[in-house]
């Protein structure tokens, strides 16, 4: 594949993620319904592009596949409980817990500049809590920050599979999120509107995102996936204040900028300075 090929793949995975908070949005149904049904879809259009999956069952793929489960749930209660806004920018201070958990389950050195980012991120989060918030919005608040958690760990135990095939992990974890929620969708009936919002997040938003990403991430440099995965969280509350209405407070703004700012300097800068020491060598 072209480079050229795998950035714009790269640049249309994020921005299929970025429809979530819309989409999640649209759909009036129970959240955790929404979810089982998202993935349901989504595993039909994985298993379709893997074929013939490899279950290995060790723990490194089941724990990756649970933490998958646990993300997606928890995000898209997030999103119905809060802001789109806050809960894609609490989500987004994932690199920071795997930078603690890693060097815990990886033996990953952290740095001083992880620390640094670590400090940023909390000081951010702490400002989505200074607004006056029900005890829906702040419950949405904390389900946005445990998805956060549950992301890191899934990119820890992804890593860890790193001589494997970790799209798997991901199908298996769609299939258990199915399962979760198929109780729920028996309590009601979604309407059309909604129907085309759960066919959208689960073929598109989910399945085929995650398929190109699969794909582009082996043939990007770590600057370019770091940059170009930053597109989720700037597009996402913009399309719901544009076809919603909704937009974040101030204070969600100002600490979205500094959890957004920090942790893209943080990755962003190491791999520019790499890419900046390659070509002078």
């Amino acid at each position: 594949m072209k480079r050229s090929n795998a950035i714009f793949y790269l640049a249309l995975a994020a921005s299929l993620w970025s429809l979530a908070g819309i989409l999640i949005k649209l759909v009036q149904w129970n959240p955790l319904a929404i979810a089982g049904a998202r993935s349901a879809i989504s595993a039909l259009i994985i298993w379709a592009y893997i074929r013939k999956p490899k279950f290995t069952w060790k723990s490194d793929q089941i724990l990756a596949a649970l933490f998958y489960m646990a993300t997606v749930l928890l995000f898209v209660c997030a999103n119905k409980f809060t802001t789109a806004a806050n809960a894609i920018l609490l989500q987004y201070g994932s690199p920071v817990y795997v930078a603690i958990f890693g060097s815990l389950i990886l033996k990953e050195k952290t740095k001083i500049s992880d620390w640094v980012t670590i400090g940023l991120v909390i000081f951010g989060m702490f400002l989505f809590f200074l607004d006056k918030l029900g005890p829906s919005s702040f419950a949405g608040n904390i389900m946005g920050v445990l998805s956060g958690v549950a992301f890191a760990f899934l990119i820890i135990f992804l890593r860890k599979q790193k001589d494997a095939s970790p799209i798997e992990s991901t199908l298996m974890g769609n299939i258990l999120t199915a399962l979760i929620g198929l109780p729920f969708m028996f309590r009601s009936v979604p309407n059309a509107i909604s129907w085309v919002g759960i066919i959208l997040l689960g073929v598109f938003q989910l399945g085929l995102s995650y398929i190109l990403y699969s794909t582009a991430i082996k043939y990007v440099t770590a600057l370019e996936a770091i940059l170009i995965s930053v597109i989720e969280p700037i597009l996402n509350p913009i399309w719901v204040f544009l076809f919603a209405g909704e937009k974040p407070s101030t204070w969600a703004f100002f600490g979205g900028t500094i959890i957004l700012t920090s942790v893209t300097l943080r990755y962003a800068l190491p791999a520019l300075k790499n890419k900046s020491v390659k070509s002078n060598a």
